[in-house]
Order: structure tokens, then C-alpha cells, then sequence
């Protein structure tokens, strides 16, 4: 990112675009809440009834239409391993 970060008002939508890991490809809208975008994100994903924690990174942002897309790229070392269902005893 070589652009200097903006300042946001408070209450301004962002786009969040996830990129990697299970949560890859969705999207979500989140409110600045101190004139920023939040630098890490954590989601709690699901899979055969199982949550894990899955932790996503800036990586790097845009503006379009005067509305900010930013992209936040799984962190695998931050986050809990997700278990392959097929490897557990339940």
C-alpha cells in the first residue's frame, strides 16, 4: 500500500473483501468507528459443527465511488487449524 491511509468519519461504511482461507471470496460491510478500518479481522468459522477462529490481515485497500473496498488476507499463523472433518473421531 503506498497510499497514506485515509481518515474516515466516524459511522463511514467500508467493504471488507476476504482473501484466502475459509471465509475467501465473501464480503462484509463494517462502520469506522475510530476514523479507521480495523488492521486485523477475526471470524469464527463453522464446518461439521466445529468454530474455529480464523484470523485475516490488511493487505491492501481501494476506493470506489467514494465507498472503501478493503482487502484482508487469511493469516494461517494467527489462526486455529482448521481439522479436515475425514481426520476426526467424533
Amino acid at each position: 500500500m503506498t497510499d497514506a491511509k485515509p481518515t474516515l468519519a466516524h459511522g463511514t461504511e467500508y467493504v471488507v473483501l476476504f482473501s484466502g482461507g475459509p471465509s475467501d471470496g465473501q464480503t462484509n460491510r463494517r462502520i469506522s468507528t475510530d476514523g479507521s478500518w480495523d488492521e486485523e479481522i477475526t471470524v469464527l468459522a463453522e464446518a461439521a459443527g466445529h468454530e474455529t477462529m480464523i484470523n485475516y490481515d490488511v493487505s491492501s485497500w481501494h476506493e470506489v465511488g467514494g465507498v472503501y473496498h478493503v482487502t484482508y488476507t487469511f493469516d494461517a499463523g494467527d489462526s486455529e487449524e482448521v481439522e479436515d472433518p475425514a481426520d476426526r473421531r467424533d
